[in-house]
């Protein structure tokens, strides 16, 4: 090590024992720092607390980090991403929903072998990533994959919390990540893995050094890629994995330790490693240390803390990263299948017309004869108040998503994008979660109200933050990421601190249609009559932008403006579509791209389609939502998941084809 790295090292060493006084010293029997640390050598109470429940939390927070940081460096190191780590790769999600999985279905395997119940989940998640990505080291193109991954992980995992509540209850507060410790339980289990697997990564660090200088090279130096990438993989996994079984899914450490040990001079795996663990640590520990300051009264989830101070640190990368960013995206591409429009149409009008009379023909419990059907509609108040409404509204919700979906991938050149890609979703529905659970004597109008001023509020800071670099694609991205780190760590939160309101609140962010009437329906009438020209009018301008900035400003568009004015048309219509039901997505991101496999990318042949798509699939995945286990409803957000996550895994292994052809 230089001289640099090694007064960093210093520091970072004489930092951790700092922050491991102040850790140990707090809790709710404590006095404070001073008062604790002059007591406790003659109180017997406070030297109990000290070895039994605050060094236990302590240790298991060192390894935590230690395990983190270290899983990142490697994962970072493998896909050659800088934004690489176990929560952006999808790995914590995966793990996730195998416990949740396992604990309803088979709780006696996930109670006798915890570790591989997440190791699997873990490694079914990076098997997905890496499947989909190939050969394509893109940073963005593997953070968004990722994401998307962990979209449709946490989307089966909400299904499950919401269907067995009863199972799951205990759930809440370690999926959001804790250190809490009642024994020395944790550290007795996770001790022996993580130490363990450090010391092998440290014995086969050399690999990964070999690595850095290209697989050419290293095959050239007699490497064995497969073998070291392999080694790579599973050191990480494993980490991630014992991290999960004992204090829950903890994001962002294992982007930023990587990143400051770098910054402090390290370049070798083998003292990276080292300082590693001394910086995941701290970095955990600190995080603890903020919560319990913020919280005295009751336990608040470390990981929350972990995405709302590791969140800013993203975007920083996305800012510095910004000027390889200029040539992101390509023209997005369509095959024209349909060729006779005349015939089309009518067949999609009639079928279109079949789904619509089938869902007003099911009241929860039975169907009504479709020739009953006018008349229920006429005389039958229920039927018109409530049935007739919500089916008008899925539809048109429905629409506004796949038009909002269609704008996304269009200034992002990127048929993956949409609102909820971008954090609209996410910080909508933070806003509506805050009527929900901490105003739950509101009228219920005040929860729409809310998800709008979140949406727009996100919009606002994803702007912002974006401007300077003409809102390229790779930054919005990456903005969303961070935002819907942030938005799901305050929803833990909420949901912590306020658990009798859980199952509303969990309803609500599955997405629902449950509750919608006419006033619903007038909005998305106004809101169709005020965007739809827009979109049409500007239409040749649009189909421009998706071929890049070079060439649409050398046929005269300004590509700031158009490229803003789309972002913010497509964000509105995604915030209105999320204060009337709620967090749903996939909508947004499938439409656009069936209708463009279907008529090309022309985007006034795509738009008619697109918006028949949309209606189309949220409307069917109400009424199953309803049919499946009537008389108990699913979310139609959950159902949309459950039909678009097999056709959205292929279209990302299809997109990454085509690319790298």
């Amino acid at each position: 090590m230089n001289v640099k790295a090694t007064l960093y090292s210093i520091g970072s060493i004489l930092l951790f024992l700092v922050l491991g006084l102040i850790h140990v010293s707090q809790g709710q029997a404590s006095g404070g720092f001073f008062a604790f640390w002059t007591e406790v050598w003659h109180d017997d109470q406070q030297m109990n607390f000290l070895l039994h429940s605050r060094m236990p939390r302590f240790v298991i927070g060192c390894l935590a980090g230690a395990a983190l940081a270290v899983a990142g460096m490697l994962l970072q190191t493998m896909t050659k991403n800088p934004l690489a780590s176990a929560s952006t790769l999808g790995i914590h999600a995966g793990a996730y929903f195998f416990v949740v999985f396992f604990t309803i279905f088979f709780p006696g395997i996930s109670g006798a072998s915890p570790i591989a119940v997440t190791m699997a989940g873990g490694i079914l998640a990076a098997l997905c990533v890496t499947f989909l990505v190939g050969k394509s080291l893109d940073p963005v193109r593997i953070a968004l994959t990722g994401m998307i991954v962990t979209m449709l992980f946490s989307s089966f995992t909400s299904a499950l919390q919401l269907l067995f509540q009863n199972e799951v209850s205990g759930l809440f507060l370690w999926g959001a990540g804790t250190l809490l410790q009642l024994d020395w339980g944790g550290v007795q289990f996770a001790a022996p893995w993580i130490l363990i697997t450090l010391v092998v990564a440290l014995i086969v660090s050399r690999r990964f050094d070999i690595l850095l200088l290209g697989d050419e090279t290293a095959i050239g130096l007699g490497q064995n890629i497969t073998l070291s990438k392999l080694l790579g993989w599973a050191i990480a996994i494993l980490l991630a994995a014992v991290t999960v079984t004992v204090v829950g899914p903890i994001g962002f450490v294992g982007i930023i330790a990587p990143h400051l040990v770098r910054l402090m001079g390290f370049r070798m795996h083998r003292t990276m490693i080292f300082g590693n663990i001394v910086v995941g640590a701290s970095l955990l520990i600190a995080a603890d240390i903020l919560v319990r300051i913020i919280s005295q009264t009751s336990e608040l989830p470390v990981g929350a803390m972990t995405a709302i101070v590791g969140a800013p640190w993203l975007v920083y990368l996305a800012l510095k990263m910004s000027s390889q960013s200029r040539a992101a995206g390509n023209a997005l591409e369509g095959k024209i299948r349909i060729t006779r429009y005349k015939l089309f149409y009518p067949i999609l009008a009639v079928v279109t017309l079949l789904i619509v009379m089938t869902s007003l023909s099911f009241g929860g419990t039975s169907f009504t004869k479709l020739l009953e059907l006018p008349q229920e509609i006429m005389y039958n108040t229920f039927v018109w108040d409530i049935r007739v409404p919500r089916v008008f509204v899925s539809f048109g919700v429905g629409m506004m998503m796949a038009i909002s979906g269609l704008l996304m991938q269009t200034v992002l050149r990127n048929p993956l994008a949409d609102a909820s890609v971008l954090g609209i979703t996410s910080g909508a529905s933070v806003f509506a979660m805050l009527f929900i659970i901490v105003f739950p004597q509101a009228p219920f109008i005040f929860v729409p109200i809310g998800a709008l001023l979140g949406a727009l509020i996100t919009m606002g800071i994803v702007l912002a933050i974006s401007a300077r670099s003409g809102f390229q694609p790779m930054i919005l991205l990456l903005m969303g990421i961070a935002i819907s780190a942030v938005g799901a760590a305050i929803i833990q939160i909420l949901l912590v601190k306020a658990n009798v309101h859980a199952t509303q609140a969990l309803t609500w962010l599955a997405g629902s249609t449950y509750g919608v009437g006419w006033g619903h329906f007038i909005i998305f009438i106004i809101a169709m009559i005020i965007i739809f020209p827009i979109v049409v009018s500007l239409a040749t301008t649009f189909e421009i932008m998706s071929f890049g900035d070079a060439v649409s400003i050398g046929l005269g568009v300004k590509t700031d403006r158009i490229r803003l004015l789309m972002i913010v048309l497509g964000v509105v219509l995604s915030a209105i579509c999320v204060s009337i039901v709620g967090a749903i997505s996939f909508v947004g991101l499938l439409s656009p791209h069936i209708a463009r496999q279907l008529v090309g990318p022309k985007l006034l042949r795509l738009l008619p389609l697109t918006l028949a798509v949309g209606g189309i699939l949220l409307l069917s995945a109400d009424f199953l939502g309803r049919f499946v286990l009537a008389p108990k409803e699913i979310p139609a957000g959950i159902i949309v998941s459950l039909i678009g996550a097999p056709y959205l895994l292929y279209l990302l292994k299809k997109t990454n084809t085509v690319k790298s052809k």
